[in-house]
Formats: structure tokens, C-alpha cells, sequence
């Protein structure tokens, strides 16, 4: 079956309004195998519709329209699809008492104008709107062409498609379509390059979405029972999994969040953010996340140096010498956030905001077994002009090396748990019971093995804020 999306409306030809309404069908349609071959926005004129309305039904099976069911007179949709589709309208007592009853509530009286809006079609059927006051309407010919109309607003359009138009849909399918989103991390040309043949495939068929930073890959089988279908898209989701490894995170989540927010749960462990130039928006995501609360108690928002000082106790020495926009930096305001929070992993972030700015993420790992997660935005710069690391793009397979400079005695390696946007720096060991680097201008802790196990530490088992330079394992 083939489609085409219609949406009425002067006021998304100005702009005026975001059409989300053509999103939501789009991908309601993909779900259920029928192809969208074309979407349009037309305004309020009954001439140029119509002539639209016979274009698209000349070439499609099915048209979905979304506005012009108001009471107002430049909402004609319902009447020009009607004579488009050689049917009639007339008017439905209980769709005008449901007008009634719907204002009553609201301690309001319909107007004259209102009437319109309880004209319900002969030959086709109303569609019932529990949410507003216009009925929808579906429209069939002959030749097996179809026509639903749905109101503007999106609650009730959403909801009538939910309760109305997809179930008759369905049962013009003859069979069960199932679909599944697989989250990949990384770019679209990326992603596709390594799975392109997945995608060619007739069923289940397959299509990426690009996001921020990430892409959608939704899997859609048809088969005779539900079963079957679940079945087929759980065995072609393991071969995209198969190939893109640990890039491919989740499967039906809205967000990466929700994989962060769980996978805290599964380990029993908690997490604490240290913003600077995001202001909030780490925690603000993951405090979206039901159920967040679990593992989630502590969001430092540490704008101003002197917020970082006070806040996260990052020395002043370490901001003087390596700017606040730095590797280093953004490490210590981790460690502070872990040291201050008591939570086994911790974030910190620190960058310029603006045009051309850029951010850094910094992690540690407590000496006691904890540790700190961070991903790395791809396209940023690894450091500003004057940072005492080179100023290079992120990119995958490279690992900037904040807190190990370019005479560090350590190896870079790419760390695979996030599909090539996390990067670990490991340090080589070193003479005798050194396992960290010594080179100062990495800013990381000169300490043999045994004085790690005896420094001073805080009730929290962290190193004491006596030793006053960057975390030791400063990654990032």
C-alpha cells in the first residue's frame, strides 16, 4: 500500500506552526509497511486542495490528512475530500450533542459555526474524537482508494489515529507488522557503510534515522502472526549487532539516557555530573529518566571558577596552569564530584560557550575500584591554542591525551564499550613499582604502587586534596 501525507493549514505555510504532524504519521505509516510516497502542506484554499486531492488519489492508495476540521469557513477540507471522493455530508445529531456536552464542561456554549463540525459523511464514516470537539472522517471509492481525515491539533489527531484510523489499517494488512529501534552510536554515512546490504533486504526491511550524535535503525517484519514477526526483526537486529559491535547500545529506548539510567540500576552503582558550559543539561536528561532518582542525587552546576574551587575543590594551581577550559580540568571537577557526592562514577565538563566554542569531559578512577564514564563529543577540539596538548579533532579511534601530554610514556587505545566515541589512556608501566606516568607535564600523580595504597585518603577512601595536582588517572 502506498500513501501520501496532506496537511492542511495556512498557518504552516507562514511558519507560524512546527508541523510535527507529518513526523508522526510518517513514522506511524513505516511501522505499519505502507510507504509514504509523498508530503504536502497545502493552505486553507478549497481549489488548489481539491486539485491536489485528485493528484495524489490518481497515484496512491491512501491519503492522510491532518487540519482544516475546524468551525471556522476557511476549514473546508472535509468537504472538498467529500466531493473529491464522490460522497456527501450530512449532519449527525450525536456528533452535534457530543459539541455540546464537550463545551458544557467547560461551562461554554457552542456557536453557530460549530454545526459544521458535526457533518459526518453518507457513504464513508465518521471517525470519533474523544478528545476534541471535530469528528474525523474516512472516505473510500470504488476503486479501493482511501481518505483519512484527522484534526490539526496533535493530542487529538495522535489519539484518533491511535483509536480510529490504525486499526482499520491493520485489518486491511492480513497480516502482523512488528517493529523494533536499534540505537546506534556514530554518523549516518559511518553506520550505513558498514550495514548496507541489512538494508536491502525486502523483509524485515530496515531504515536509519540520523540523530545527534547518534542514529535510529528501525527493523520492520511482516509476517501471519505476531510471533513470526517479533521473531524476524529479534534475528535481523542481531545481525546489525553482530556487525556494528558495541556501537549499537540499545533496542527500543527513547534516548541514551534511559541505557545510562538502567545500567546504573542493573550495577548497583550511582552517578554525579560536574557542569560547566552545559549548565545542567546532563543532569537535566538524566533526571528525565523515571526512576532516576535511584541512582542519580548529586548535578554540580559549576559555572564560575570560584564554583569550581569551592564546589568540586579544584585547585586554583591547576586552573592557572592549564586554563579552565582544559583536560586537567575537567577531571578534577569529576573527581570533586565523586569525592563530594559519594558516588562510584562521576562526569565533568568544562568547555566554551558560543560560536566555535568547544567542550572536554574529564574522568577518573578512584584508587578504591571506582570509576568515571564519558563520551566525548566527535567534531570538538581536544584543547584550546594555549593548552599544553595538542589542539586536534575528536575523532574515532583517537584518544585526546588530557592529562598525558606528548612526552607521556603511555599508550592510547581505543576503548570499544561505546562504539569508538570513549577512549581510555592507558599508563605504561614505568622503573619498578611505577605503574603511572611521571612526566610532569602530563599533570599526572607521581606515586609507586605501595604509596598508592598508603596515601592519605579521605572517608570516602579518595586520595586527599593534600596533594594538590590533577587525579591520577585523568582520562580524556
Amino acid at each position: 500500500m502506498t500513501a501520501e501525507i496532506i496537511c492542511v493549514g495556512t498557518e504552516l505555510l507562514l511558519g507560524d506552526i512546527l508541523n510535527t504532524n507529518a513526523q508522526f504519521l510518517s513514522r506511524e505509516l513505516a511501522e505499519l509497511g505502507i510507504s509514504v510516497m509523498h508530503q504536502h502542506v497545502i493552505g486553507d484554499n478549497p481549489a488548489r486542495l481539491k486539485e491536489l486531492v485528485l493528484q495524489a488519489k490518481s497515484r496512491s492508495d491512501l491519503l492522510v490528512f491532518s487540519g482544516g476540521l475546524g468551525p471556522t469557513e476557511d476549514d473546508l477540507t472535509k468537504e472538498t475530500v467529500a466531493e473529491a471522493f464522490g460522497d456527501t455530508l450530512a449532519f449527525d445529531e450525536g456528533e452535534w450533542q457530543k459539541i455540546i456536552d464537550f463545551f458544557a464542561r467547560t461551562n461554554r456554549r457552542p456557536t453557530p459555526n460549530n454545526r459544521k463540525q458535526a457533518m459526518c459523511p453518507t457513504v464513508g464514516h465518521k471517525l470519533i474524537n474523544d478528545h476534541g470537539t471535530a469528528p474525523g472522517a474516512w472516505f473510500e471509492d470504488a476503486d479501493g482508494h482511501c481518505a483519512a481525515l484527522m484534526p490539526g491539533v496533535p493530542r487529538e489527531m495522535k489519539a484518533m489515529w491511535a483509536e480510529q484510523v490504525r486499526p482499520i489499517l491493520l485489518k486491511r494488512q492480513n497480516c502482523t507488522i512488528h517493529s523494533r529501534t536499534l540505537r546506534v552510536l556514530g554518523g549516518e554515512s559511518a553506520i550505513a557503510s558498514k550495514v548496507a546490504p541489512l538494508f536491502e533486504a525486502a523483509n524485515p526491511t530496515a531504515a536509519i534515522y540520523c540523530k545527534t550524535g547518534e542514529c535510529e535503525i528501525r527493523v520492520t517484519a511482516r509476517e501471519a502472526t505476531e510471533q513470526a514477526a517479533e521473531a524476524a526483526c529479534n534475528a535481523r537486529i542481531a545481525e546489525f549487532k553482530e556487525i556494528l559491535g558495541a556501537a549499537a547500545y540499545d533496542v527500543d529506548v527513547p534516548a541514551l539516557e534511559y541505557t545510562v539510567v538502567r545500567a546504573l540500576r542493573e550495577h548497583g552503582l550511582h552517578a554525579a555530573a560536574a557542569e560547566s558550559c552545559t549548565g545542567g543539561m546532563i543532569a537535566e536528561r538524566l533526571t528525565n529518566v523515571p526512576g532516576s532518582s535511584e541512582v542519580f542525587g548529586y548535578g554540580f552546576v559549576t559555572y564560575a571558577e570560584a564554583a569550581k574551587q569551592k564546589l568540586l575543590g579544584v585547585d586554583a594551581a591547576v586552573i592557572e596552569k592549564y586554563n579552565v577550559v582544559s583536560g586537567p580540568v575537567a577531571a578534577a571537577m569529576a573527581f570533586g564530584a565523586a569525592r563530594e557526592s559519594g558516588a562510584e562514577l562521576a562526569v565533568g565538563i568544562t568547555g566554551l560557550a558560543g560560536p566555535g566554542g568547544y567542550g572536554l569531559s574529564g574522568r577518573c578512577r578512584h584508587p578504591h575500584g571506582h570509576g568515571v564514564f564519558n563520551a566525548p563529543d566527535p567534531g570538538r577540539l581536544s584543547g584550546p591554542p594555549d593548552h599544553p596538548h595538542p589542539r586536534r579533532p575528536v575523532r574515532a579511534g583517537y584518544a585526546p591525551p588530557h592529562g598525558a601530554g606528548p612526552r607521556c610514556p603511555g599508550q592510547r587505545a581505543f576503548h570499544a564499550g561505546d562504539g569508538g566515541q570513549r577512549f581510555r589512556y592507558l599508563k605504561r608501566k614505568t622503573v619498578g613499582a611505577h605503574s603511572i606516568c611521571a612526566r610532569p607535564v602530563c599533570g599526572c600523580r607521581k606515586l609507586p604502587r605501595a604509596d598508592m595504597e598508603s596515601a592519605p585518603t579521605d572517608k570516602l577512601g579518595n586520595i586527599s586534596k593534600q596533594r594538590k595536582v590533577p587525579p591520577w588517572s585523568t582520562l580524556n
